[in-house]
């Protein structure tokens, strides 16, 4: 993993964590805005998954392979399906799903690095 990148996913991911938070404060339903920056920090992770991807091709590997894949696979997840459930009910709490999703990502990007530079599990 490029530890420049994933650091740069995780404040991205942050940032639209504060914003979601802040419109649950002023008791709205997501936005388009916020769908769009939903949609950006999902473009990163998706070029994550294919950076990695790369490198594990190339012969680098992490110190848990399936752990690690794992991992991808579920920080490619959390955003779309925290946004499906959160344009199915569109009220303040869905917005807070969509916060509290975006807070998920820096843990499990931080866990793939961990995972990436020898951590077993």
């Amino acid at each position: 993993m490029i530890s420049g990148f994933a650091v740069a996913i995780a404040i991205c991911a942050l940032v639209v964590a504060v914003w979601s938070f802040v419109l649950v404060a002023m008791n709205r339903p997501p936005t388009t805005s916020l769908l769009y920056g939903l949609i950006g920090v999902e473009a990163l992770l998706l070029v994550q998954a294919v950076i990695s991807i790369m490198l594990l091709i190339s012969g680098e590997h992490p110190g848990s392979i399936v752990t690690f894949l794992i991992y991808l696979l579920v920080v490619l997840l959390v955003l779309p399906l925290g946004t499906v459930w959160a344009l199915a009910e569109r009220t303040r709490s869905s917005t807070a799903v969509l916060g509290v999703a975006c807070i998920t990502v820096p843990v499990l990007i931080m866990r793939m690095y961990q995972v990436w530079e020898g951590a077993s599990v």
